[in-house]
């Protein structure tokens, strides 16, 4: 009988199945779980066509390919922007719990609509990060009913925490769901045109168990031989015989070769295999093999694990001579269109290390920071010397990075490669000599951190090498590692503060030269806050004006961030300083910007502020929820947050916490030369003491901190904690006057009473006080006679999640009754509180 008559690439849901999948479109998250070859993707797949047939659905497929996040999150990238939703386009990679929220926020808001979104996430075992399926599950109790995550994947993935968290908002599908049964396997086999006895269905269901993989190879077996494989049968020996064998010489070289690729195109295969003919193998392929998947965008294709898995197995008995040229193959093409990870993985399998440096050197060093350090130290070690330094622009990019690792030993190691490499190299110009030797002394600079006159020296050798700008640094990034003061991070001694602001001033042209402005306003600014420190508040308003005037359009939002940091204190001293009072507007222009770090810094400003002036209430969840361990901080700006966290624990009146604190943190700041850093900490800490009513505790660190503030004159700090330390600084100047003591509790006291005057018209009552911002901020909406769907609208959650706060506010506020009883009590409620207030 000839084999035309049957047709193996059939899809058959069984009924039973499709009713198992109806559950999807009611859920906020459904978990696929069996082993590979049980139909999880062709089932999705089959449910989620029917979805796109009804005009009111998008659908949104990912796969993953490796266990590289950074490479997921590209795919991710992909797959909504071929769905026609670019807003994820300029969003870095989420490294932290804190960026990974701030794409949940966008997601809900971005989606939250009519339609109905299926957002497929493919392979998830391939991924291997447990984070990612916690920020899932975090996901799927915040989206809006419209929106539905399926995760496929071989391995459980949900913890029974996570599984009982999730609770009716999960669904889960599982080997049982997808196997067929004997009645199903009767209706599968006979279409697939197999007329097969009772025996014959029986030995089938026997060896095959239900597994679709299985019986789609025995069936291959059965119509090629006119019988069933024997059972002690490789399923990847049954799959090569039966789907590979057969072909011809140059199709199994196609597969052989292209199996190596996640997914790829007809022009892909052409460039990869040499071989004009591989459009029309794909084509022929794609018909007759259900292991070959075309993919949605109509030019991709990809392989079944079970094919890629038989394919590579192939690709390995190869020689060596033709795995190099294929893998050289790939890496050119993912080089040529600057997927510079999957080109520098295929280069360094290839061992071709001079292509993969010249990947690093073309990067600059951005993907390669998603890299292990391990696994780049491992490819150094591997790495000739000789090719090493055949790449002196790959070995400035590495410096840079081995810095920021933390991995200084190996950097010297680099930098010694570099410097052998411009005193031996004959073919490099004078130029490029000065330049390479300009940038390396760029790059030893960070060594010094914080010593600014030690990095001066070398930011001016290498301005005056240097004819062109640095490869290593790009002007975009932070400068500030993510800190909001430059004089917290460049003020290292008592009394040297008039030599570090001359350096400053002397150091920055010539770093902003070969940076293309990275940074520029940034002496400016510590100028600014020097004069603040010192209590000159109009030379530190003209000067924070110049700053903002010089970071105008030039795209620094680093510095500009931290001008509205030092604005915010200031503008509780000065008149005429301005500062954005409501953050919500501006707090969303730094959200369309997807930058997890300028938006630490802004919220660090707000939460320093309300602080300062004792509204607790209304400083960012963040701080006033004391989550900074949930973000990755740069370690240079790590102390500056840990230091305004202790301002809010101040204004929480957690005394004894800024105290613990406090014994960690001064260490780290010694150790880092963060004087400025120490110097608040020290008074937070004395001020912490002071409320406890332990006087003496508090007068020694009083005593000790004016001792390391008064060379550089550094009022502030005291005047900004005046309220906690008035009484004991008061005593200690009753014994020994000083004028700077004077001084501090003359501006303190007209401080005390504008902050008091501020945090008055701010007022809240203690019962309000109940509630946390977040209900705070819905109590008021439905006091505006908002729905809970116009409130969920305008906040960004999802409608459920709004009746839960609701529900909590009711709680919390003891009030009773029907739904309208109770939004009426609430109403009246915060109206006569605020009856009360005028």
């Amino acid at each position: 009988m000839s084999k035309k008559k049957y047709n193996l690439n059939t899809i058959y849901i069984s009924e039973r199945l499709q009713e198992n999948l109806k559950p999807i479109s009611q859920s906020a998250f459904t978990a696929v779980t069996a082993p590979m070859g049980y139909g999880k993707t062709t089932a999705i797949n089959w449910y989620l066509d029917k979805q796109s047939k009804n005009g009111n659905s998008c659908v949104i497929r990912i796969s993953i390919y490796s266990d590289n996040l950074s490479v997921f999150w590209q795919s991710v990238q992909k797959a909504f922007a071929f769905a026609g939703l670019d807003f994820l386009d300029n969003y870095s990679c989420p490294s932290d719990a804190a960026s990974a929220g701030m794409l949940a926020d966008e997601l809900c808001y971005s989606l939250s609509s009519q339609t109905s979104y299926y957002i497929f996430i493919d392979d998830f075992h391939l991924l291997g990060e447990p984070h990612v399926a916690d920020f899932f599950c975090m996901l799927a109790n915040r989206l809006p009913e419209n929106i539905h995550l399926i995760v496929s994947g071989r391995n459980a993935f949900l913890s029974g925490k996570e599984i009982l968290r999730l609770g009716k908002k999960l669904y889960q599908i599982h080997t049982r769901d997808l196997c067929l049964n004997r009645r199903e396997l009767s209706v599968y086999t006979h279409r697939c045109g197999a007329s097969l006895n009772e025996d014959q269905l029986n030995t089938l269901l026997y060896s095959s168990e239900g597994w679709f993989s299985a019986v789609y190879l025995n069936l291959c077996t059965f119509f090629e031989s006119g019988h069933f494989p024997d059972h002690t049968s490789n399923i990847y020996d049954m799959f090569s015989s039966a789907m590979i064998a057969p072909l011809s010489h140059k199709q199994q070289e196609f597969l052989t070769v292209m199996g190596l690729a996640d997914e790829f195109t007809v022009e892909m295969a052409l460039f990869i295999t040499g071989n004009p003919e591989a459009g029309q193998i794909l084509s022929l392929m794609t018909r007759q093999n259900a292991f070959i998947t075309p993919l949605p965008d109509g030019v991709s294709f990809r392989f079944h694990h079970m094919m890629k898995e038989c394919t590579q197995r192939a690709f390995a008995m190869l020689s060596h001579e033709k795995q190099t040229d294929f893998r050289n193959r790939y890496g050119q093409w993912y080089e040529s269109r600057g997927q510079f990870l999957q080109a520098l993985a295929t280069y360094n399998k290839a061992l071709n290390y001079d292509a993969a440096l010249a990947v690093i050197q073309k990067d600059a060093g951005i993907l390669l920071a998603s890299l292990s350090p391990e696994k780049v130290l491992a490819f150094l070690d591997a790495c000739p010397t000789e090719i090493l330094k055949n790449r002196p622009l790959a070995l400035l990019v590495l410096m840079r990075r081995m810095f920021t690792w933390h991995q200084i030993p190996k950097m010297l190691e680099l930098k010694q490669l570099l410097t052998d490499t411009i005193a031996e190299d004959n073919t490099l110009s004078e130029d490029e000599r000065k330049n390479l030797s300009g940038e390396c002394d760029l790059i030893m600079s960070f060594l010094m951190y914080n010593d600014i006159t030690g990095m001066s020296v070398l930011h001016r050798q290498a301005s005056s090498k240097m004819t062109r700008p640095a490869i290593s640094i790009r002007n975009t990034g932070s400068w500030t590692f993510g800190s909001p003061s430059v004089l917290m991070m460049f003020h290292r001694r008592s009394g040297t503060l008039d030599a570090e602001l001359t350096a400053m001033n002397e150091c920055m042209p010539h770093y902003y030269r070969i940076t293309q402005g990275h940074g520029q306003g940034a002496e400016l600014l510590m100028n600014a806050e020097a004069a603040f420190m010192q209590g000159n508040f109009s030379d530190a308003q003209i000067l924070l004006e110049q700053t903002y005037s010089t970071i105008a359009s030039n795209g620094q939002h680093n510095i500009s961030l931290c001008c509205d940091f030092l604005a915010a204190r200031l503008s509780l001293f000065q008149e005429g300083v301005t500062f954005v009072k409501n953050p919500e507007v501006k707090r969303k222009e730094f959200l369309s910007l997807h930058n997890m770090m300028w938006l630490n810094i802004f919220d660090s400003t707000y939460a320093y502020y309300y602080a300062l002036i004792r509204m607790p209430e209304k400083i960012p969840a963040l701080f006033k929820d004391h989550m900074l361990s949930t973000v990755s901080f740069l370690s240079p700006c790590r102390p500056m947050m840990e230091m305004i966290e202790n301002q809010v624990f101040l204004s929480q009146k957690m005394y004894a916490k800024v105290i613990g604190r406090s014994e960690t943190l001064l260490p780290v700041c010694e150790k880092m030369h963060y004087e400025l850093v120490s110097l608040h900490v020290q008074i937070q800490t004395a001020a912490a003491y002071a409320m406890l009513g332990k006087h003496h505790d508090a007068r020694q660190l009083l005593q000790k901190a004016l001792g390391h503030a008064m060379p550089d004159g550094f009022l502030i700090p005291f005047v900004e904690n005046y309220t906690y330390i008035k009484d004991v600084l008061g005593s200690i100047n009753s014994i020994t006057p000083e004028p700077f003591t004077d001084r501090i509790l003359s501006l303190g006291s007209v401080y005390e009473q504008h902050c008091l005057r501020l945090s008055s018209r701010n007022y809240r009552p203690e019962i309000l006080n109940m509630l946390n911002s977040r209900e705070a901020e819905i109590a008021a909406l439905i006091t505006d006679r908002l729905s809970n769907r116009e409130i969920a609208e305008r906040l960004f959650l999802s409608e459920g999640t709004v009746k839960q706060y609701v529900n909590q506010i009711y709680s919390k506020l003891m009030i009773n009754g029907d739904t309208r009883t109770k939004r009426k009590q609430l109403a009246e409620l915060i109206s006569s509180i605020n009856k009360s207030l005028t």
